[in-house]
């Protein structure tokens, strides 16, 4: 677990014509994927993605929701520098880890261009974890009803409508006909502007089967009878985001219903595209709309016929950043930490001996403590010589010998080293006394108040107390003097 199982898979859609695949680079093997490539699904440790997302950090959340099942979306950064979207549930949602695992596993067997693709899983403890494809450029709903500078195109609308029937059709052919709870929200924008289907509505989410929909209203007739979705719900989905785009306000399906009767036909039609639009083109897009959103199940169009109504009005070639008027901006995640802190955040005790014994007492350089000395004498002799005692044990992974002489060491100097109490603590951890190293790591930021390290170190001990809050304000506090850090040696 933790390798890629293949080289990176496409899936070319029958309107390209891509060249043949070539050899890609091996994430396993150190290399790094290009932008645009999909890994292979995998299963990922959960120290792995707490280190992606600075341990959960608030500052990377990008969507909050659900009361029932309850889930929260971070952005984050694996190893190999790929940036993902991380979705993380609540235990109830998926109490049986196997059956979250099998799911999982067959939704990232789907590659495909129209989709936010699966890239892996996660189910240890009571954590059940996604991980897909990051789309950097925001939702269908922020563009559609809460833009800022310019209404969302016509051209673009109708390629939301071409490029999503096209991701249903491609679901519906791999056999995954369903899709839980479509809406705005789940269509979301890559780095090139184009719209994808997110990959999370085409899990189940809950222990019986059935999906939690975010507004009833808009919900189709058979589940607010059964509870469940068929193939024809996702249909009758599609066609309040037809609504959605033709409208560009979020419309219950029988107030719109009401306007296509009573041919109040610019009643429904967003004023803002005024002039951007062919009549023909708007009317077959409400007569789509119509048919999707049929009260009886059965007489709603299939994904075959919504695809072949929609195709004909993709017209504009324009790449999608021109027509939203968006430029393509490298993502930088917030404050990231440091090779310390990620080891820190996966608890990898042994990584931290290995950083700590590297930079030595180095980041104590021009403090004032007992190892500099004017006279020469007895006591300081047998300062040294503990000093010399305790890092020899510590260097050796003799973490008793090491504290045994590191609490000499201490009670011999007047005044304290901050990297005595850091090695100690990580001393303590190791012998299981979590509460004693939370106390030498405090100590070793009142001797460097804004030294990252005794930040670190503080997480790292309430962590194993059990105090994730705290640890991640730790977390955040030791980057945020990281950062402060770096800003001073490149002023």
């Amino acid at each position: 677990m933790g390798c890629f199982q293949s080289k990176t898979i496409h899936l070319p859609s029958p309107d390209d014509d891509l060249p043949p695949p070539q050899s890609k680079p091996d994430p396993a093997n150190g290399e790094e994927l290009e932008v645009g490539e999909v890994p292979a699904f995998k299963n990922f440790e959960l120290v792995e993605l707490r280190a992606a997302t600075n341990g959960f950090s608030s500052e990377l959340i990008v969507s909050e929701s659900g009361e029932k099942a309850p889930n929260v979306v971070y952005r984050g950064k694996l190893r190999n520098n790929r940036l993902v979207a991380i979705k993380r549930f609540s235990k109830q949602s998926w109490p049986d880890p196997q059956q979250f695992v099998t799911e999982a596993s067959g939704v990232g067997k789907l590659r495909f261009k129209r989709l936010v693709n699966l890239i892996g899983c996660c189910a240890e403890g009571d954590e059940r974890l996604l991980v897909a494809e990051y789309m950097p450029n925001d939702t269908l709903s922020k563009h559609l009803f809460h833009w800022e500078k310019q209404p969302f195109p016509w051209e673009m609308r109708v390629r939301v409508a071409y490029y999503i029937a096209q991701a249903l059709d491609h679901c519906s052919t791999e056999n995954r006909k369903i899709y839980h709870d479509l809406n705005a929200y789940r269509v979301l924008f890559d780095e090139d502007g184009n719209p994808r289907l997110s990959s999370f509505g085409l899990m189940k989410n809950s222990r019986d089967g059935k999906s939690y929909s975010t507004n009833l209203a808009y919900t189709p007739p058979e589940f607010l009878r059964t509870g469940r979705v068929i193939p024809e719900s996702v249909i009758y989905s599609y066609g309040t985001i037809l609504l959605d785009l033709l409208s560009g306000k979020h419309i219950p399906p029988s107030h719109a219903l009401d306007l296509l009767r009573g041919k109040n036909l610019l009643l429904l039609m967003d004023s803002s595209l005024e002039g951007q639009y062919g009549d023909d083109d708007a009317t077959q897009l409400i007569d789509l709309a119509s048919k999707c959103l049929q009260y009886e199940a059965r007489d709603r169009p299939d994904v075959k016929f919504v695809l072949s109504a929609v195709a004909p009005l993709q017209k504009q070639e324009v790449a999608s950043l021109v027509l939203m008027g968006l430029t393509k901006t490298p993502v930088v995640l917030p404050t990231m930490l440091s090779v310390l802190g990620k080891a820190c955040v996966r608890m990898d005790l042994t990584a931290v001996h290995d950083i700590l014994l590297k930079v030595g007492y180095k980041d104590e350089e021009g403090a004032e403590n007992e190892l500099s000395f004017q006279e020469w004498t007895q006591q300081v002799q047998d300062m040294l010589n503990t000093k010399k005692f305790g890092d020899i044990a510590f260097r050796d992974k003799d973490y008793k010998n090491a504290i045994e002489n590191y609490s000499k060491l201490v009670s011999m100097m007047s005044v304290p080293s901050g990297t005595v109490f850091v090695r100690r603590a990580l001393s303590y951890l190791m012998v299981g006394q979590p509460e004693l190293a939370l106390r030498d790591a405090m100590q070793a930021q009142v001797c460097l108040p804004e030294w990252p390290t005794a930040f670190y170190m503080q997480a790292l001990a309430l962590s194993k107390l059990g105090m994730e809050s705290d640890a991640q304000d730790m977390l955040n506090d030791g980057a945020s003097f990281e950062t402060k850090k770096q800003n001073i040696w490149r002023s």
